[in-house]
């Protein structure tokens, strides 16, 4: 039995550490609190992600339906100055598929998509967000941490996603109760030299009130 499983059965949390996207569906159980697809970019894209000059990694956030997705990503990635080829190909038909994916499982008809590039120590506190769900997924740089506590105090023990493995994570506005205990933030690399491409994604019912 792996650390992290020790702590999970020593919680009422039900962390599910999942092999294929189909068994993501175990997000929806009432007493899951997050859910991980254990996988690993290709190889041949991983180095080209991480050999690219931060200043042409994609950035930006808009609210937007499922069927535009490919078309924003690819004008981020253009806007950026992005490499043409089969890498930046598969980032981008990746981030649809996640989009995809997501808004099936949560039934959004609009996601809030941010690609963001962070130096810095950007959350680095550990939280619960204030939203129902959200997934994650960093493409370059150290995953998202997270943590379960019983009390107010930081996790006593710290996990790490893989890169390249999205987690999707319950907020406070999720309807089961009470409160989980898991709790995450972004990796404390500030002064390290280190540049994360992170990928987020938030449901949507009402785009109206999110502008």
């Amino acid at each position: 039995m792996t650390t992290i499983q020790k702590s999970v059965k020593k919680s009422s949390l039900d962390l599910s550490i999942v092999d294929d996207p189909v068994s993501l569906n175990k997000f929806l159980r009432p007493e899951c609190a997050a859910a991980i697809w254990r996988r690993q970019t290709p190889r041949h894209v991983q180095s080209w992600l991480d050999r690219l000059d931060a200043d042409v990694l994609p950035r930006g956030r808009v609210i937007l339906p499922l069927q535009t997705v490919a078309h924003t990503v690819g004008h981020f990635c253009d806007m950026s100055g992005l490499p043409v080829g089969p890498e930046r190909d598969w980032l981008q038909k990746d981030i649809v598929s996640l989009a995809t994916l997501f808004s099936g499982l949560i039934d959004a008809r609009f996601l809030r998509l941010r690609l963001d590039v962070v130096t810095t120590n950007a959350c680095r506190k550990f939280h619960t967000d204030a939203i129902t769900s959200r997934l994650v997924c960093t493409y370059r740089g150290t995953g998202t941490q997270y943590g379960i506590t019983t009390d107010s105090n930081d996790p006593s023990s710290v996990f790490t996603v893989q890169t390249g493995s999205p987690i999707l994570l319950r907020g406070t506005l999720w309807p089961a109760k009470p409160n989980s205990g898991l709790l995450h933030r972004s990796p404390p690399i500030e002064g390290t030299g280190e540049t994360r491409l992170v990928l987020v994604l938030d449901p949507v019912h009402d785009p109206d009130e999110n502008t």
